[in-house]
């Protein structure tokens, strides 16, 4: 399984005791207020998630990396790569029939906001996508109102091309075409 490494950031495949570290994120209101349908998660509901991040590692050979500092091995949060299926808004295999889209999403925990780090590794996954995986095209679907997350997505070269409706919310959709 592929491992990305920047300056300061391991990015690797999950496991499942990344659960217990990626737990207080998931239950943050400040963090997860932009994320999903905008509810935290509890420890087992964490659970499944890193088991579908798994999964989806298992079915496509990518996904979500779990994002660990390098200076300490404090696991911050999870960045990576998410397959939508642009009718409908919900998460496929890269397998699947009809049209995708892939996403580079990043969610980080709050003591590791506003030093770099999102765009970091966001980066490496932009990156990985373009050079390893041969995308042409990524996007980042980010929640009305989350200007941080906007802003990663400009640095990253990402530009605003419409607004969408995501589950029971607005969104804004940047793209970037190489």
């Amino acid at each position: 399984m592929t491992t990305l490494e920047t300056d300061r950031l391991v990015l690797r495949p999950p496991v499942l005791e990344d659960a217990g570290a990626l737990t207080p994120m998931y239950a943050d209101p400040e963090v997860m207020r932009y994320l999903g349908d905008g509810r935290t998660l509890t420890r087992e509901e964490t659970e499944r998630s890193v088991r579908r991040m798994i999964e989806g590692w298992e079915a496509d050979g990518f996904g979500l990396f779990t994002t660990v500092r390098k200076e300490d091995q404090t696991v911050m949060g999870r960045v990576g790569l998410i397959v939508w299926n642009p009718e409908t808004w919900q998460t496929v295999r890269a397998s699947a029939e009809g049209p995708t889209e892939l996403e580079v999403g990043y969610t980080l925990g709050k003591p590791y906001w506003g030093e770099g780090y999102a765009t970091e590794a966001a980066g490496a996954a932009r990156d990985f996508a373009l050079e390893r995986l041969g995308a042409h095209r990524l996007i980042a679907l980010i929640i009305h109102g989350n200007d941080a997350s906007e802003n990663v997505a400009r640095k990253l070269g990402f530009e605003h091309e419409r607004d969408i409706r995501f589950g029971h919310r607005d969104a804004k959709l940047f793209a970037l075409e190489t």
